[in-house]
């Protein structure tokens, strides 16, 4: 048979589109050709299909014109995820293994030139498509991959480390070498458990900070935003990092959320299943850097931190415009990405925690040591978080808090006084 197809899917944000490989041979010049909006990742997959397949002892069709098709045709493609189904849909078009007992099967995977089966991103995504839209197939990843996918309830997911493991349990039925049982490569990885994870840095380990233990679990229970001020070394950090630790454990459907974004930004670790996370972004991350972008889009540190902590220390550093950009997903709770190819929508639930000194210096009301800023420096800073409402509020804030030098020294003696 000449013309075999093999099941795959793409990712398009959290969405799985299912894409279908066509492979055909033909006679002719002996050409390589792969269409369907395929990105460069994907055109390289001839030359690591090519080399998979001959490593491997079997058969490529050197003296065939091969043309593969990736369809639907105007969805884009990218990544190495199917270097596999190419591979199965030319093993089946030259009758190597069986194309009718692909059926049912969705293969994703990168090969490498030996033949080896390399994870791919997106895993965990695939397989929750597959469970949102009620389709029964049988799912095959390479190592790590097919773990990640298997979280997911009544998954079928089975586990290929090299293309000779997928490819004996599809050879023809009259071939005397079919695997009669799979091989340790060919496992069928069953859905584990669901384990709720506690070791959170626990925030009794932090002697005093009544008031702001107090402010940090008011604020976890009503699920509010919440910016610690005070100088270097009060401690800040170190709390933003155990708020997490207040929230209630992750349901089944909110860590398979969790662990699904993370999976599209190539982090999820199954060490880390069930855990809410907790984002720290560098002050000088764009505005692209915390909502997502790219191209194809990509989620950012607020789809990443979905269901978690995102944490902004050093906030009045940011850049204006990448705070602007927080506005409307801290009210919706998911953020979407508009770009002229494709647009993709990412969920952004999460809690905001901002972290600041209370002037340039840091010391504004410490006693371990005096401010030296103006009360100018002091308001630019302050006024940057702090509303024009609060003005009022601001003044007396200043004029509480601050110490300076009068103009004359010599009518109070050489004393400083309040400003």
């Amino acid at each position: 048979m000449s013309l075999s197809l093999v099941q795959s899917r793409a990712l398009l944000g959290l969405d799985a589109a299912a894409v279908t490989v066509e492979v055909h041979l033909a006679n002719g010049l002996p050409s390589f050709t792969l269409v369907g909006l395929a990105d460069v990742e994907v055109k390289e997959a001839r030359e690591r299909v090519r080399s998979a397949i001959q490593n491997s002892g079997l058969e490529f069709p050197n003296n065939k014109k091969i043309v593969v098709n990736l369809a639907p045709a105007d969805l884009p493609k990218d990544s190495g995820r199917f270097d596999l189904p190419i591979a199965l849909g030319i093993l089946g078009a030259s009758g190597q293994i069986d194309a009718a007992a692909l059926t049912g099967w969705e293969f994703a995977g990168e090969l490498s030139l030996s033949g080896e089966l390399r994870p791919v991103r997106g895993a965990l995504a695939m397989s929750l498509a597959l469970h949102g839209s009620g389709v029964v197939t049988q799912l095959v990843l390479p190592p790590d991959s097919a773990e990640e996918a298997a979280l997911v309830p009544s998954a079928q997911v089975y586990r290929a480390r090299h293309l000779l493991d997928v490819v004996q349990n599809f050879l023809p039925a009259a071939s005397e070498n079919r695997a009669a049982e799979p091989g340790d490569g060919w496992v069928r990885v069953d859905s584990e458990p669901f384990v709720k994870v506690v070791d959170y840095p626990d925030l009794a380990d932090v002697r005093g900070q009544l008031g702001a233990k107090r402010a940090l679990e008011i604020a976890a229970a009503g699920g509010h935003s919440l910016l610690l001020m005070g100088p270097p070394g009060a401690g800040k950090s170190m709390l933003a990092q155990r708020f997490v630790g207040l929230l209630p454990p992750m349901s089944t459907d909110e860590a398979l959320q969790s662990a699904a974004v993370a999976s599209l930004g190539g982090s999820f670790s199954l060490a880390n299943w069930a855990r809410r996370p907790t984002c720290q972004p560098h002050h000088t991350a764009s505005a692209v850097a915390l909502v997502g972008g790219g191209s194809p889009p990509r989620p950012g540190e607020i789809s990443l931190a979905h269901h978690g902590v995102l944490f902004l220390d050093e906030f009045p550093e940011f850049p204006r415009a990448a705070l602007e950009a927080l506005r409307e997903p801290l009210e919706t709770g998911t953020i979407t990405i508009s770009r002229a190819a494709r647009r993709s929508e990412f969920p952004a639930r999460f809690q905001l925690i901002g972290a600041m000194n209370p002037c340039p210096c840091g010391y504004l009301g410490s006693n371990q040591k005096a401010c030296r800023c103006t009360p100018d420096q002091v308001a630019r800073l302050l006024v940057f978080v702090i509303s024009d409402i609060c003005s009022e509020l601001l003044r007396w804030f200043i004029r509480s808090c601050c110490q300076f030098p009068l103009r004359n020294p010599e009518k109070n003696g050489g004393k400083y006084s309040m400003c």
